[in-house]
């Protein structure tokens, strides 16, 4: 199999001594295993849903203003 890598990126590797095919390998198994995590997320919460039934609007937007404050926490502690 051949990998195309844009010149930069080519360069760049080579400067650091980085070895391009262990990295891409890593990166791929890393993109393969988060799919994996998110498609097992999907199955857990269709079989939650099946369970408890589909949230409410109201519940919904409760749990969007929660995860727009954890993430306006996130940014500020990563600012400090």
């Amino acid at each position: 199999m051949q990998v195309y890598l844009p010149d930069d990126l080519y360069q760049e590797l080579k400067e650091r001594g980085l070895p391009a095919s262990e990295l891409l390998q890593g990166a791929v198994r890393a993109e393969l295993r988060r799919r994996a995590l998110l498609d097992e997320t999907d199955a857990y919460l269709e079989d939650l849903f099946d369970e408890v039934g589909n949230p409410t609007p109201a519940e919904l937007a409760r749990a969007e203003a929660i995860a727009r404050r954890l993430r306006a926490a996130g940014a500020d502690e990563r600012s400090a």
